[in-house]
């Protein structure tokens, strides 16, 4: 029989799973499928024995009207630095990447990042008025925008300033802290050009700046092109209404672009023929350059990865053998085309698998199967976008930006994994 991959699914046949998980036993010292990834036949009491919970009635239907995660994943929660800013209530918390699979980051887990706090706007109490350069200002209720033509598409939202702590070198010892300013949803909405035809922009009308309703007045200028592409009101995300936190009862979404742009509570649009320069693109949000110039404009975010699995808070727990290396990568030009990984700091690279088709601008999931022999690692990962973009290692970056901006780091990360399983935040020149 043969050990060659199906033909028609691209996928090991069986006799050839059969065969890895032979050669990870021997791997692993002969134990059959090493490091315990299947007990042999001495009697398991958890199997040979009544357990408690199968002795008594569970919880009823109605225990919980809305479903909540079970206690044991309790650990699995959005965290905060402390020192980071002066006030929470001006300031971000980051998603637990690191304990996530697939590419949907559920709302209760994905980052939140507020410049006066989030606030409480009934569906009733909203409205978004259109204004400027437009032939018919409008002002739409929520009632008006969900009888609207509707669309749905999954994008990822990404801080500017993600992994922004680590360019001057290993900082936060945490996947979660060094990359979960990010997360992944399904978004239901309207598009943004949709309301703009219906207000009729005038020729002059180059640019738009949206505004939230928060007490921050937070906004930011965008490109009329950008604006008439992919950009949508948004009143669902994962099937759901937004979370207060995510800008209930209606948000901006800009798939690809830095989060900044992404406005909650979002109540105006100003068409205009230039931008408007607000504090959060001039002051803020703009990449200090080695010689004290500042980089403006700089919406997109490039190609980036990162391991989740192993990562300082994933340690290996089980010994040698058989393992899957798991991470996640994205990039705002478009779709992931590959991934790679390397265990030796970037010596050697071997290709990823990806987890399904990438989607446009939005979280993939890839995985490398792995015997590991106990020895140290080094792992690292490469994301290569469909047009032909590289993420660059982290001193590709500063040889040109240097060290002072704290935003757009999409450098290549690097894990030290110890003999015992452990990982830690390094760099590798």
């Amino acid at each position: 029989m043969s050990d060659m991959p199906n033909k028609a699914t691209g996928q090991p046949s069986a006799h050839s799973r059969r065969a890895f998980l032979r050669t990870a036993g021997l791997a692993a010292g002969g134990a059959a499928l090493g490091g315990g990834v299947a007990r042999g036949a001495t009697p398991d009491p958890l199997i040979t024995e009544v357990q408690p919970w199968a002795m008594f009635l569970g919880e009823g239907v109605d225990a919980t009207p809305y479903g909540m995660p079970i206690h044991f994943e309790d650990h699995v929660v959005r965290r905060n630095v402390e020192w980071l800013t002066a006030d929470p209530v001006s300031s971000i918390n980051f998603t637990p990447i690191h304990a996530l699979e697939g590419t949907i980051t559920p709302q209760g887990c994905a980052f939140e990042r507020h410049h006066s706090g989030a606030i409480e706007l009934s569906k009733e109490d909203y409205r978004l008025m259109i204004t400027g350069l437009v032939e018919r200002p409008l002002v739409f209720t929520y009632g008006d925008l969900t009888r609207m033509p509707r669309i749905t598409r999954t994008a990822f939202c990404e801080c500017a300033a993600n992994s922004g702590m680590e360019w001057g070198g290993a900082q936060l010892n945490a996947v979660q802290f060094t990359h979960g300013m990010i997360h992944n949803m399904e978004y239901t909405g309207v598009s943004l050009r949709t309301l703009l035809n219906e207000a009729g922009v005038k020729p002059e009308g180059t640019w738009i700046y949206v505004e939230g309703a928060d007490a921050s007045s937070n906004g930011r200028s965008i490109p009329m092109e950008k604006a008439l592409d992919d950009c949508m009101i948004a009143f669902h995300a994962n099937g759901e209404a937004l979370r207060m936190e995510h800008g209930y009862p209606v948000r901006l979404v800009v798939p690809g672009w830095e989060g900044n742009l992404w406005v909650k509570w979002l109540r105006r649009i100003g068409v205009h023929d230039g931008p408007i320069e607000s504090r959060e693109e001039t002051s803020k949000y703009t990449d200090l350059l080695p010689e004290g110039r500042a980089r403006k404009w700089t919406w997109e975010m490039h190609a980036k990865s990162v391991i989740t699995s192993p990562s300082p808070q994933m340690p290996i727990s089980h010994g040698p053998g058989p393992m899957v290396i798991s991470g996640l990568a994205w990039t705002g030009r478009g779709k992931i085309d590959r991934v790679d990984v390397s265990i030796d700091g970037g010596m050697n690279w071997q290709t990823a698998r990806l987890a399904g088709e990438p989607g446009s601008k939005a979280l993939t999931r890839f995985y490398l199967d792995h015997i590991w022999d106990g020895e140290p690692m080094f792992l690292q990962s490469r994301a290569i976008d469909e047009t032909g973009y590289v993420q660059p290692s982290k001193d590709q970056l500063r040889a040109i930006r240097g060290v002072n901006s704290i935003y757009h780091n999409n450098g290549i990360q690097t894990w030290y994994v110890n003999a015992r399983g452990e990982a830690e935040n390094v760099e590798v020149s």
